[in-house]
């Protein structure tokens, strides 16, 4: 079992889930409708705790088949199955760095828009919904780069996804709530693309040396 390649995973599932959810769309919305709602901080947390939950259920969900694919397929490619793992994390990386460039940033779509002055129980239905099936599809790939330690290695990934995505959102609705809004923290979204672009691209390049 090579440690450094499972260590090199983790650590890059978590930047890219922390970084991913670093989005104000992963969190400001919370705010926002929680101040429309005249909700407490804790409310607000605990919607957005349970957003997150729903978030990191779909993904694991997709990684789940994406795991069982990979499983099924690389008996069949033998040792070019990492290889071609390694070419597709750099690719996706490179068009990440590429979208960044092109200051095409990813985004979901704002749903305090939308559910700001709604029923209460709209309002969480509709923040918890519209977060679970917007999935973290920049995780995936990190799944197929698991293929190799099997289950094992997709249960640490999925744990690696839920405290990336988890402190991320609590922590920004967090210091939004404290006030911390002033200093524009929806400034991070301009870096997201590059971040995960960097990590995905060193990721893919350290699995094709490890393969």
């Amino acid at each position: 079992m090579n440690l450094t390649l499972i260590a090199a995973l983790a650590a890059t599932g978590f930047a890219v889930a922390f970084f991913h959810a670093a989005l104000p769309t992963h969190w400001l919305p919370f705010v926002l409708v929680g101040r429309a709602q005249g909700w407490r901080p804790a409310k607000v947390l605990a919607v957005t705790g349970l957003a997150g939950a729903g978030h990191v259920l779909f993904t694991a969900a997709l990684g789940l088949a994406l795991t069982s694919a990979g499983l099924a397929l690389a008996p069949r490619l033998g040792q070019l199955f990492p290889k071609a793992v390694g070419v597709l994390l750099v690719g996706l990386g490179l068009f990440y760095l590429a979208r960044q460039v092109l200051r095409h940033g990813h985004s979901h779509a704002d749903p305090s828009r939308k559910l700001g002055a709604r029923s209460e129980a709209a309002a969480i239905v509709g923040l918890v919904m519209i977060l679970t099936f917007s999935p973290c599809e920049a995780f995936l790939p990190v799944y197929l780069a698991n293929v190799s330690y099997g289950w094992a290695g997709f249960l640490l990934l999925s744990l690696v996804l839920v405290v990336g995505t988890g402190l991320s959102m609590l922590m920004f609705t967090g210091l939004c709530l404290a006030g911390a809004d002033r200093f524009r923290l929806e400034r991070l979204q301009r870096y997201e693309s590059a971040l995960i672009g960097a990590a995905l691209c060193l990721l893919g390049v350290f699995v094709v040396l490890e393969s």
